[in-house]
């Protein structure tokens, strides 16, 4: 999957000046590249385009919902606490010096806040963007546990006398959720899977 062209594709609808859009592509891939980022790179980009591929037919605002996800975990530091809240920040100054219209930037503003708590929202495209954010968590258990060690790397700063509890109660939120997933299309798909690879996890936490 080419992320840059398809970077580049969006930000055409908004300006033709190339320079403005090699500049904001070339922070995109320069922070998902960042040391540390094991699990939140460009590749888990790829595979959000790549679910959401599956259901554009059902998106209403793909433009937006594409720009949420390539700024969705712009930001990202294990230690903070506020990851959505400043990616969303930088989406907002970023799509403005695009051109985007104000209700655009804020929907991008709004689905980015969204995945913060991952809570079903009344917006549909917004739980697309959540299904696929979280679409890993449905995998088979070996590509589930590839990530579970991702993520750890991610925490190494912690040490597992902090870490396996933070992230048991991380895990028990998602089981004690009526769906973990928001939509028709991904709750048949990954729900199943998605709660017994959850299960599997915390018992060998």
């Amino acid at each position: 999957m080419n992320l840059k062209g398809q970077f580049e594709q969006l930000c055409l609808s908004f300006t033709k000046d190339l320079d403005l859009i090699n500049t904001l592509w070339k922070e995109v891939e320069t922070k998902y590249s960042e040391r540390g980022r094991h699990y939140h790179n460009l590749l888990h980009l790829e595979n959000m385009f790549r679910e959401l591929e599956n259901v554009k037919g059902s998106i209403s605002g793909f433009t937006t919902v594409s720009f949420s996800v390539f700024y969705h975990d712009i930001i990202y530091n294990a230690s903070s606490k506020s990851n959505e809240e400043k990616s969303a920040l930088k989406a907002v100054e970023k799509l403005t010096e695009l051109g985007l219209h104000q209700n655009d930037i804020n929907t991008v503003s709004d689905q980015i806040l969204a995945t913060k708590f991952h809570q079903k929202s009344e917006d549909k495209d917004t739980n697309y963007l959540l299904d696929a954010d979280l679409s890993i968590l449905g995998k088979d258990l070996n590509n589930y546990l590839a990530y579970t060690r991702m993520i750890r790397k991610e925490y190494s700063i912690y040490p597992d006398l902090l870490y396996k509890p933070g992230r048991k109660k991380v895990l028990k939120h998602f089981l004690e959720l009526d769906c973990i997933f928001k939509t028709n299309y991904f709750k048949e798909k990954y729900e199943l899977q998605a709660r017994s690879n959850i299960a599997t996890e915390i018992q060998l936490l």
